[in-house]
């Protein structure tokens, strides 16, 4: 089977990956959590998540409900690096609710004419109208993490966005859109581990692009970029939320539980939306680098 970019990414394993990562992956069981610092030693049980999932789900249809009936604006930005399951948790988010009044946004490379405009130009276009929920598959933040990491804008570009958006931000909620910001955060093993299941298999290798291979070598800088990010751009106004997703499902139930948590929505039901786990879902302290 011809493997994605020749096989980069099991070279990349092979040959670059430091010691402690490729060990970890070599000696692991399916399912097990690799990272030493996740606070919870296996993968929530499936019975377990997919009740939770269920009730939330049912919870989130209620939401809807009231965004479409009060005219509520939503907005829900999910970042991350790749691989930490940002597409896979606003599946779950959508799976049971109106499609048509829960978009998704997923913007490409910007084309000419949008980088000769405002930088947050492209994104005021696909922001919520009156009862919608919207669901930024990758956001804003790209300037401040991604287009940093591969030298794609310039350092006074990047500062200006970092002037910019918090007020950006502000506005939009003064305006009446509920803004929330959550960040998945996955650890460096697991997110190669996830790169090699994916290099592998044929329904999954249109998820790999050159990105990540490069980004591979690139953790530290991605690191730092991160780090600076939550410095810069969180607020108690407008807050990032963290989420630690080495296991995807504790990941999923706790995004849907932040998000319910945040809105006050009509019938809610405080027992169904449950509490949320602080171990692995909080504020920028809880981010592992």
């Amino acid at each position: 089977m011809q493997l994605p970019f020749d096989g980069a990414i099991s070279a990349y394993f092979r040959d670059e990956a430091p010691e402690d990562v490729r060990n970890a992956i070599k000696r692991s069981d399916k399912g097990e959590i690799l990272s030493h610092s996740y606070p919870h030693s296996e993968r929530m049980a499936r019975k377990v998540y997919e009740a939770e999932l269920d009730k939330l789900q049912i919870e989130l249809v209620k939401m809807q409900a009231w965004v479409r009936n009060s005219g509520a604006r939503v907005a829900i930005i999910f970042e991350g690096r790749d691989a930490s399951g940002k597409g896979g948790t606003i599946k779950r988010f959508r799976a049971n609710i109106n499609p048509r009044g829960a978009r998704i946004v997923a913007l490409p490379k910007p084309t000419d004419k949008e980088q000769s405009q405002w930088y947050f130009q492209r994104y005021i276009d696909h922001l919520p109208a009156a009862g919608e929920i919207v669901f930024f598959d990758r956001s804003w933040y790209n300037r401040g993490v991604v287009e940093k990491v591969f030298d794609f804008c310039e350092d006074e570009a990047r500062e200006r966005f970092f002037e910019q958006v918090l007020p950006f931000e502000h506005m939009l909620q003064e305006d009446g859109i509920h803004l929330i910001k959550l960040w998945l955060n996955v650890g460096r093993a697991e997110q190669l581990r996830r790169f090699l299941e994916r290099e592998k298999d044929p329904l999954k290798q249109w998820k790999l692009s050159w990105i990540d291979v490069e980004g591979l070598r690139r953790w530290d800088a991605y690191s730092d970029a991160i780090f600076e990010t939550f410095e810069r751009s969180h607020s108690d106004r407008s807050p990032w939320t963290i989420l630690r997703s080495d296991d995807k499902r504790r990941a999923r139930v706790n995004a849907i539980r932040a998000v319910l948590n945040g809105i006050d929505y009509g019938r809610k039901d405080p027992k169904a939306v449950g509490r949320i786990d602080t171990q692995i879902c909080g504020g920028p302290d809880i981010w592992d680098a």
